[in-house]
């Protein structure tokens, strides 16, 4: 939920407010943030240092500190799968960290593409399908905002929801016939230039 409507505290005294309810509405905001794309929320609850752990698969821009490379991962994600949902299910919070269990829900309709550093590891292409699987999420807190992520993530589940594992032939077909094509490579591209163009927004001034 957006923190515009809770008053900040003095630097003094976030430590111990966090503990209770400005903790919760940290970790709700942040994957709003990574639903919408709500730059203005994202340089509300994240913080100029973050660092995402989870980072390593996503696109480069995904991998920049702070708000960016948030506005980056939510593009990334949302460029894969539309109405992109992640209801939580539970927050457990202390004064430094917050536990958010949630579900990943969203359909498949655009081309899912995982790197490995600056390189594409592989390009899923949309199978029109829906996810729905379990995540749990580490968020450490420092001066009333997020400055590190990191997950534990049913993957395998995932992509056994996208039909690539195990691989069945139809989908198999698929990836191949993608990277024959070269789709495989315009995908990864044009998803490339979506992250960073999500990370320059705050570079701009623009937000939304």
């Amino acid at each position: 939920m957006p923190l515009s409507g809770i008053a900040r505290l003095p630097p003094q005294m976030e430590g111990k407010i966090i503990m209770g309810r400005l903790a919760a509405d940290l970790g709700h905001a942040l994957f709003e943030v990574l639903e919408t794309g709500n730059s203005a929320l994202a340089t509300e609850v994240v913080h100029d240092e973050f660092h995402n752990r989870e980072a390593a698969v996503s696109p480069p821009a995904c991998r920049i500190a702070g708000p960016a490379g948030v506005l980056a991962s939510s593009a990334w994600m949302r460029s894969a799968f539309s109405d992109l949902r992640l209801p939580v299910d539970q927050i457990i919070c202390s004064d430094s960290q917050v536990w958010v269990k949630l579900r990943m829900q969203g359909r498949h309709t655009g081309a899912f593409v995982l790197f490995k550093g600056e390189d594409v590891d592989q390009v899923v292409p949309p199978s029109g399908r829906e996810i729905d699987f379990e995540q749990i999420h580490v968020l450490d807190l420092k001066d009333g905002k997020v400055i590190r992520h990191e997950a534990v993530r049913d993957d395998v589940t995932m992509l056994g929801q996208l039909g690539v594992f195990p691989p069945g032939p139809a989908a198999a077909m698929r990836m191949v016939t993608w990277r024959a094509t070269g789709r495989a490579a315009r995908a990864a591209a044009d998803v490339r230039a979506r992250a960073a163009q999500a990370a320059a927004v705050l570079r701009h001034g623009i937000t939304a």
